[in-house]
């Protein structure tokens, strides 16, 4: 095991965002970790406003931050407020970040996501492939608030010698997952539509395309502990990708969220809908050298999402999403 750094055992620990998918999964993951965890509703500071912010990290003065708020959305909403996604994330994460270094905060972690990359990026993505290409059109908004909130933490570090640091997740799911049809993502979007059809007594689902695209999937309670790891071991300038290293087919999954779920229908392909990118899976290298590797199965992983979504522990988002997790 690596070196601890940075114990977290004592210290007040503020993670941004924390009713949101990530943000709720670093509480639950920080409750064994014997430091004072805060948070803050929408209500209480608005992270949007320089003032607030300040005037609450000032109050509060939080030892430890994880940045997991944002702004977050499909490809509808990204083509429909691109103003709002590059505004809001922007502005949010330079308060946040602003405000940790004035108020002399040891450490911050910003999460990010794995859309900075280019579109046509060799795979698996290694962490060097940042801004060595152009960005995928659909999502480029999100993408550059995310790359602007990395580099604000690397110009912090190099400008004041801030321990800020920048994960990069995959694409998660689990608990908190916004299970809405018209804006979720392939996971939860299959969970949903199998249920629905295994209750319904369907005789089939219809997915987009082939199915031959590959995607890799990391259950979120995985990201959470992930990014604990890195607070109290990693301290550099470079990001750090938190992904499982593995992916699957589109069709495979299917099959297994099928299974999981109890559907024994067919899947069908509608051949009218495009594939999208066929491969996107990002380099775990840097994450095992560094001492991780996730513990969740897929197949497990799917089982807890299923219960998730049965309890109704989800958030349904609409496309003109509020800041994630501080609303």
């Amino acid at each position: 095991m690596p070196e601890v750094i940075y114990s977290l055992a004592g210290k007040k620990v503020y993670v941004a965002g924390h009713r949101g998918m990530v943000g709720s999964a670093i509480v639950r993951r920080l409750a064994s970790e014997d430091c004072e965890i805060l948070t803050a509703t929408r209500a209480e500071v608005d992270l949007r406003r320089q003032e607030q912010v300040e005037a609450w990290m000032g109050k509060h003065r939080p030892d430890a931050i994880f940045l997991a708020a944002a702004r977050v959305g499909g490809i509808l909403a990204n083509a429909t407020y691109p103003a709002d996604f590059l505004y809001d994330n922007m502005i949010l994460q330079a308060n946040v970040i602003h405000a940790a270094y004035k108020t002399h905060v040891e450490k911050l972690m910003f999460l990010g996501s794995s859309c900075i990359y280019p579109k046509f990026a060799d795979q698996p993505i290694a962490e060097e492939a940042l801004l060595t290409g152009p960005l995928e059109p659909t999502n480029e908004w999100y993408a550059i608030a995310k790359i602007a909130g990395l580099k604000l933490c690397q110009a912090y570090r190099k400008q004041h010698g801030k321990d800020f640091i920048s994960a990069m997740p995959t694409n998660l799911y689990g608990p908190g997952d916004n299970f809405d049809l018209e804006s979720s993502h392939v996971m939860p979007a299959l969970i949903r539509k199998t249920h629905e059809a295994k209750i319904h007594q369907q005789q089939e689902i219809c997915i987009w395309g082939t199915g031959n695209p590959r995607r890799e999937f990391l259950h979120v309670d995985d990201c959470a502990d992930a990014c604990v790891h890195l607070m109290k071991t990693y301290s550099a300038e470079s990001h750090v990708n938190v992904g499982s290293g593995e992916d699957i087919t589109v069709l495979n999954l299917a099959h297994l969220v099928s299974m999981v779920v109890g559907f024994e229908g067919k899947i069908t392909h509608d051949l009218t809908k495009p594939d999208g990118t066929i491969r996107k899976l990002m380099s775990a290298d840097k994450l095992r050298t560094l001492g991780w590797s996730p513990k969740i199965g897929l197949k497990e992983g799917i089982a807890d999402a299923y219960r998730s979504f049965l309890n109704g522990r989800n958030f349904e988002r609409s496309n003109a999403v509020p800041l994630n997790g501080n609303a």
